[in-house]
């Protein structure tokens, strides 16, 4: 077995392009052998920031060798391992049917370790514009807004499983911003039209 090096260990060297690399430890696979995470910068001094950043970032994780899927892997994972006995046929379907038409043509082929907030927020704000799978004769290809909360709720879900299982250090669902409820406006009836 390899030996192990304590998780956020870090190696900073100049590579024969000219860039400093910074690389940590952030787990290790079956065998013992490491997984890194590395960044780059053009000086020294700029990666250090970057490395200690991202250091604090994976303080206190041992990410797994699944760590490298991606996002559609990991969806349909969760899908058939967590979901499939936890809650009811209609709302797996609807979990189904969000990840394969909304979630996986968007982020499905990204690293799953490797999706930012900001990554998640673009695909929430190009759902709401254009996400309708077909065109609707009102909306045009907009999906409503209690549609994305509800894409929100269900991506949440799925990530917080993966922070569990140690895939991700932390659910970069945490901190978009997503439409408030909209509800349609109170109709007051006249007398006549309650009789």
């Amino acid at each position: 077995m390899a030996k192990r090096r304590p998780a956020g260990d870090g190696l900073v060297r100049k590579r024969s392009d000219g860039r400093w690399e910074g690389r940590i430890v952030v787990g290790h696979k079956a065998d013992g052998s490491p997984i890194f995470r590395s960044v780059f910068a053009k000086t020294q001094g700029e990666l250090l920031k970057k490395l200690h950043s991202r250091m604090e970032e994976y303080r206190d994780v041992e990410l797994t060798e699944e760590s490298g899927l991606t996002l559609g892997q990991w969806l349909d994972k969760w899908l058939a391992d967590y979901m499939t006995l936890t809650v009811r046929e209609s709302t797996l379907s609807s979990y189904k049917s969000i990840t394969e038409h909304h979630i996986k043509p968007l982020l499905g082929d990204e690293k799953i370790g490797s999706i930012t907030t900001a990554d998640i927020q673009k695909m929430y704000n190009w759902l709401r514009e254009n996400g309708r799978v077909s065109e609707h004769y009102e909306k045009g290809n907009a999906l409503s807004d209690t549609f994305i909360r509800r894409v929100h709720m269900m991506l949440h879900q799925a990530l917080d499983a993966a922070v569990r299982e140690r895939l991700i250090p932390k659910n970069p669902t945490e901190g978009t911003i997503i439409p408030k409820v909209n509800y349609a406006p109170k109709q007051i009836l006249t007398e006549e039209q309650l009789e």
